[in-house]
């Protein structure tokens, strides 16, 4: 019998002047680039918050504080995957200029009407793009210390 795992992930929502930090990217097996925060899977062993850092610093080549938990999403795909999405809410601290990851297109810097229009024509890597931005413009935050790791 298979036993159910669902795929643990982090996002950060990062603004700075009405604009919100987004990633182009081109998942693996898509013909087209959809944006996303920056984001991505937890790796063994490490903590929530690093992993969020660590995808912050790969994808957009930004050093980020992160300030704030904006909770667990949870999202099923359409083929059936689950995603565990711990979201967060942080501030650009100073661009690294280092290279970015190979998957990302580009980084950009967009407004929410921006990312509204988007979301129209499908170009968004999922609901939860749009859900987490309106969550943290509705300052639905959380203390840090709800995560209780190691």
């Amino acid at each position: 019998m298979s036993r159910w795992h669902p795929h643990v992930t982090v996002a950060t929502v990062v603004e700075r002047a009405g604009r919100f930090l987004m990633v182009e990217e081109a998942p693996r097996g898509c013909r087209d680039t959809v944006l996303n925060q920056p984001a991505g899977h937890l790796e063994p062993g490490e903590r929530i918050k690093e992993a969020a850092l660590r995808e912050l610093r790969e994808e957009t080549a930004w050093q980020i504080g992160i300030t704030d938990y904006l909770g667990l999403y949870i999202y099923e795909t359409p083929n059936g995957q689950t995603f565990h999405s711990h979201g967060f809410f942080g501030m650009a601290l100073a661009h690294l200029g280092t290279p970015l990851d190979p998957a990302i297109v580009a980084v950009h810097w967009l407004t929410l009407d921006e990312l509204e229009a988007l979301d129209r024509q499908g170009r968004l890597r999922s609901p939860l793009v749009l859900r987490r931005v309106r969550d943290a413009l509705a300052s639905r935050f959380y203390p840090m210390d709800v995560l209780h790791e190691r």
